[in-house]
């Protein structure tokens, strides 16, 4: 589709779930899915402000965000209304799936942040990830929860994040 193009873009629901249940649904921009990537831009789904102490998430935000059908993560790039990069939030899941127009996120609930000039590189929520009882449940997703949330930390320490997005 051309940027001149009348064709509406394609939408896409984005589904997530925790826990067995769906936490948030929202309507998102396709931009595009090469049937292992996909890619969607949606505004701030979350009702009002959200203040994590390092970030703040508000109406007029914009988030680009990448799911992969193998790997263990997603990775949402965050920008101001006025275009600035926040920085990147990063969502330790299970694979995504996409089915006609709802693309379904199973969230696990480890979470990463770097912001955007690199210095502040965090892991998120260790302590909820520690009570869901993943471990015990599902030994083998929680060992591929863990082993993706270092993988993102080593990108997003060592500039990766930028050529994995593209």
């Amino acid at each position: 589709m051309s940027a001149n193009s009348a064709e509406p873009a394609a939408q896409v629901e984005v589904v997530l779930v925790k826990g067995g249940r769906t936490k948030i649904r929202y309507p998102a921009e396709l931009l595009y899915d090469d049937g292992v990537h996909v890619c969607v831009r949606a505004p701030w789904a979350g009702g009002g402000v959200r203040d994590f102490g390092f970030v703040r998430f508000e109406p007029g935000d914009v988030f680009t965000e990448h799911y992969w059908r193998d790997r263990w993560y997603s990775v949402k790039e965050v920008r101001a209304a006025n275009g600035t990069v926040k920085g990147w939030y990063c969502d330790i899941t299970r694979p995504a799936a996409r089915s006609g127009a709802e693309l379904v996120v199973e969230d696990l609930d480890l979470d990463l942040w770097r912001s955007a000039d690199g210095t502040d590189v965090r892991r998120l929520d260790e302590d909820e990830f520690a009570e869901s009882g993943l471990t015990e449940t599902d030994p083998e997703a929680a060992s591929a929860a863990v082993a993706a949330l270092d993988e993102l930390e080593a990108l997003a320490r060592g500039g990766g994040l930028d050529d994995l997005l593209t």
